[in-house]
């Protein structure tokens, strides 16, 4: 799969929302609180609107994901609930009721426009493995080509506690990825990122052009419906995820959609400050579930870091946790210091008896298998 072109983009801190404007694919994310309304349901008004500005983009030639939260919110209703459950059994219940009610409603929202939508419900491991994920890459590729708004959610019906996204802002940001997209557009009930609480008088952040502009500033979590899972937090941690690895961000409010993507000046605009990763190094980085830790000694701690060398048995001098082959660890050195995540290719068992040995040793005395890499470079990304 060749590399997807990239709409011209403006040097580091500039607050030129060309690049949202003439981008050729966009990832747009939409909160469970901008869809609920004051009854816990589904609102027809919101979800209309923010429907009829993504199909007028669409119909200009832009090509538009929308990552959809709202499925448990929109089961809630029928199901009895007064509020979101906190429990994995129900929430799974509600979402399984929700789903279909949902894709339902942007059916007929975009069929207004002569624009069809289709459901892709993904889950972390769709993401975690080559196979899958090129497979999900291709399906989304596809119906873009053939003019469908694909509609993205993690599938909450089988999702787990132990594997999945966590929120739909990390999920947005790592389909961005996946799909090549040219920026990322999260939305909620908040018009901007603020560099305090707006009713105290804050001032809103227009431009984030890295880490540093972030310090000192108090993000909020949960919006004020109480139905989604992020929050304020969630789509900075996910804005700068896509911005330091190559596409452009903006974090703004639903009613604001049209406004963000003609590149109009709302929000704060996220921009790119480092570039394109793999998605599987993205999900090892910011989402993978962490099982243990590899310890290791400082000449190990130098190859990983400044060498971007795989991780051999030799290198670690400690093991903590229970993991099997293929679990995501961290890797840190004898201070503590993580360094970098990885998957690694034994499990906790296995490992102890292999430490500070060499593969050659290990694979004359234990066999063929025990003469590869703990962790190959591959599977492992600094952080």
């Amino acid at each position: 799969m060749s590399p997807r072109a990239t709409a011209t983009e403006p040097a580091s801190g500039s607050v030129d929302r060309s690049a949202l404007a003439g981008a050729r694919r966009v990832v747009v994310k939409v909160g469970s609180s901008s869809l609920t309304s004051i009854k816990g349901g589904i609102s027809e008004e919101s979800l209309t609107a923010l429907a009829d500005a993504l199909a007028a983009k669409r119909n200009s030639g832009t090509e538009i994901i929308l990552v959809s939260s709202g499925a448990i919110a929109a089961g809630l209703a029928p199901l009895g609930l007064p509020k979101r459950p906190r429990d994995l059994a129900t929430q799974q219940a509600a979402a399984s009721v929700g789903q279909g009610l949902l894709m339902a409603r942007y059916t007929q929202a975009f069929g207004a426009h002569g624009v069809t939508v289709s459901q892709v419900l993904l889950t972390a491991e769709d993401l975690m493995r080559r196979s899958q994920h090129t497979n999900a890459f291709r399906a989304l590729d596809r119906l873009l080509n053939l003019g469908v708004v694909p509609v993205v959610n993690e599938n909450d019906t089988v999702a787990t506690h132990e594997i999945r996204f966590g929120d739909n802002d990390r999920l947005a940001a790592l389909v961005a990825h996946l799909v090549r997209a040219d920026a990322l557009v999260l939305l909620s009930d908040v018009d901007s990122l603020y560099d305090g609480p707006p009713a105290h008088g804050a001032k809103r952040i227009p431009v984030v052009a890295g880490p540093h502009d972030l310090e000192g500033v108090s993000i909020g979590k949960t919006g004020k419906a109480g139905v989604g899972t992020g929050g304020m937090l969630t789509k900075v941690e996910a804005a700068s995820m896509a911005a330091g690895s190559g596409i452009h961000a903006l974090v703004t409010s639903t009613p604001n959609a049209a406004a963000a993507l003609n590149g109009e000046d709302v929000g704060t605009w996220f921009t790119v400050n480092g570039a394109r990763k793999p998605v599987r190094l993205l999900w090892l980085a910011h989402v993978a579930s962490v099982q243990g830790r590899l310890v290791l000694d400082d000449g190990a701690v130098r190859a990983v870091r400044h060498h971007r060398t795989s991780l051999l048995p030799a290198g670690i001098s400690a093991v903590h946790g229970v993991f099997e082959a293929g679990d995501a660890v961290e890797i840190a050195g004898a201070d503590g210091t993580v360094v970098a995540r990885g998957l690694v290719n034994y499990s906790s068992e296995e490992l102890p008896r292999m430490l500070g040995r060499s593969t050659r040793d290990l694979g004359e005395e234990l066999g063929t298998g025990y003469d590869r890499e703990v962790v190959h470079v591959d599977d492992l990304v600094l952080v």
